[in-house]
């Protein structure tokens, strides 16, 4: 697994690349997401569009990742789920519980309409 940090403006995009699993996968995917909630970074989005496969492990990461950015009072949206992902997560019961966008122009809009709600 490997992992490349993009900033668009206030919205930080972590572009997933590689077997999101347990061992390497989930702890690159855990310690990329603390160190960015350890920023204050608030709006974070997964790329998932090079994750090749995903396992319990990947998919437990991600519900943590989700948690633990709820806790630090940030938002967390997925974006480019390949069919595997979305299939993984659909199997696992999980889609409600992301909010997932097809492209990634489509969650930064998301994040700037929410702004201007506030």
């Amino acid at each position: 697994m490997h992992v490349d940090v993009r900033k668009a403006d206030d919205v930080v995009i972590v572009d997933l690349d590689g077997k999101l699993t347990m061992g390497l996968g989930d702890r690159i995917l855990r310690e990329a997401i603390d160190e960015l909630l350890a920023e204050n970074w608030k709006k974070i989005i997964l790329n998932l569009s090079r994750v090749t496969f995903m396992d319990s492990a990947g998919v437990g990461e991600l519900v943590a990742s989700l948690r633990t950015a709820d806790s630090f009072g940030a938002r967390l949206k997925l974006v480019n789920a390949s069919e595997r992902a979305h299939a993984t997560l659909y199997m696992a019961r999980l889609l409600p519980v992301f909010e997932i966008h097809g492209e990634e122009q489509e969650a930064l809009r998301d994040f700037r309409r929410e702004t201007r709600e506030i």
